[in-house]
């Protein structure tokens, strides 16, 4: 059996920006985390909008990401809306780091209040009651009253709100490059080791 540096959370919701959340799975594998993976159904949407990935159904994504992301068998473990008995909905076995890439405003309206009606919102959820590592990516604009309360909400419970707003002092050329810009801080936020963007100053 394979051994892993980390076990990491990564969950894909219904925001735009499906690109951050494929490109960080890339570098989490790259770097020999295992994930523990999920994608809600407005994401596989998002999925098959903005990129060329057309996902099958769960029975062969695991598979399929599998593959497609060059990882090791079991390096990344789908985990479905309702399997209530994946690691990931219980603090006693859950991953330490869990990133929700990109963060639909409905998941951080759920998130906030509690709600736990899937398996993504309760592994948040399990993240935040054992004062666990949570990064949420929004990816929305302009953002409404009701989206920076929650997300104040949830800054105060500890949760690192990253929002996918990449900047340009690295002189991008490429929508690649502005990707990376958002993985990079995120992976520095997971404290995993990245060449993806320069240091300031560097």
């Amino acid at each position: 059996m394979a051994e892993y540096d980390r076990s990491i959370t990564l969950a894909m919701t219904g925001a735009s920006g499906a690109q951050y959340g494929l490109r960080l799975l890339e570098c989490l594998v790259q770097a020999n985390c295992q994930v523990q993976f999920m994608i809600s159904e407005a994401a596989r949407i998002v999925v098959e909008t903005e990129t060329e990935l057309e996902l099958p159904n769960d029975d062969a994504l695991e598979e399929f990401l599998t593959l497609n992301f060059d990882a090791e068998p079991g390096q990344i473990v789908l985990n479905t809306a309702r399997d209530w008995f994946s690691p990931v909905a219980s603090g006693s076995s859950a991953p330490t780091s869990m990133v929700i890439c990109p963060a639909s405003g409905g998941t951080l309206s759920a998130i906030a209040c509690g709600a736990s009606n899937n398996l993504i919102e309760r592994a948040a959820d399990v993240a935040i009651k054992e004062k666990q590592q949570l990064i949420v990516v929004p990816r929305e604009t302009p953002l409404s009253e009701i989206h920076l309360e929650n997300m104040l909400r949830l800054a105060r419970l500890g949760v690192t709100v990253l929002p996918a707003m990449p900047g340009f002092y690295q002189n991008p050329r490429t929508i690649e490059d502005l990707v990376d810009f958002v993985v990079a801080r995120i992976l520095d936020h997971l404290d995993i080791e990245q060449a993806l963007l320069p240091r300031w100053g560097s």
